[in-house]
């Protein structure tokens, strides 16, 4: 997979009560900016928990540990 065929990553924030998809080079910025602009810091804005839950299980079987 190219850079160019990178997925976009889904991001929720419950504080907001908002779901959208950003680019996956530019995810982590764009939660940071978002947490330091509309909750002063607070990780509350993330990626989707669900996915980072499905990745974390991909790597474990990747690197053997499942």
């Amino acid at each position: 997979m190219s850079d160019d065929e990178l997925p976009d990553i889904p991001v929720v924030c419950d504080g907001c009560g908002t779901r959208t998809s950003v680019a996956f080079d530019e995810v982590e910025a764009a939660v940071e900016r978002h947490n330091e602009q509309l909750h002063d810091g607070e990780k509350v804005a993330q990626v989707d928990p669900e996915v980072m839950e499905a990745l974390a299980d991909r790597v474990a079987e990747d690197i053997g540990l499942l």
